[in-house]
């Protein structure tokens, strides 16, 4: 369990450096739409200005992020074999994805979407176009994404659980 428990911190810590990552180089478009309407709205032209800015900062975030999201599937990959190692079983398996998977989920909603989100200003200092926009004080804005994730969430830990248990047996 300890190392479970290893792997959800490092699955944390690569889930705060992915967003500080898309935070400091704002490397797409897609960054802005996991914040609330009247943000997006603040950052439109800061994301219409984005293609006339220089390349490199945007590579280097998006290969970062890249990366770091490699690195979130290569932490499950290697708790999947650490699991043959130890000759888990389908529940163990399964048990040691979802607190990893639903260990950063909650740490993303409590830590990042309240805390950091609503109750410090990390993200104006990014982007101080937006200080003042009431969606900074939305907590539960993106209630369905997050519903979304977790359904997602707890599919891929079934799916993984089955195929580790699979190449267990095999």
């Amino acid at each position: 369990m300890l190392f479970t428990l290893f792997l959800t911190i490092c699955s944390i810590i690569l889930l705060c450096l992915m967003i500080l990552s898309a935070t400091v180089f704002m490397p797409y478009r897609g960054l802005a739409k996991n914040f609330p309407t009247d943000i997006q709205e603040a950052l439109k032209p800061r994301l219409d200005e984005i293609d006339k800015q220089p390349k490199a900062p945007r590579i280097i975030g998006g290969t970062l992020i890249v990366i770091m999201c490699l690195l979130f599937v290569g932490l499950f990959v290697f708790g999947g074999i650490d699991g043959i190692k130890h000759g888990f079983t389908y529940c163990q398996f399964l048990l040691r994805f979802m607190v990893i998977g639903f260990g950063t989920k909650a740490f993303d909603i409590i830590a990042l979407d309240y805390f950091l989100l609503t109750k410090t200003h990390f993200f104006q200092h990014f982007f101080p176009e937006t200080a003042g926009c009431a969606g900074w004080k939305q907590f539960g804005y993106n209630r369905r994404q997050q519903t979304a994730h977790i359904i997602v969430m707890l599919l891929s830990c079934l799916i993984m659980a089955f195929i580790f248990s699979r190449i267990q047996e095999g």
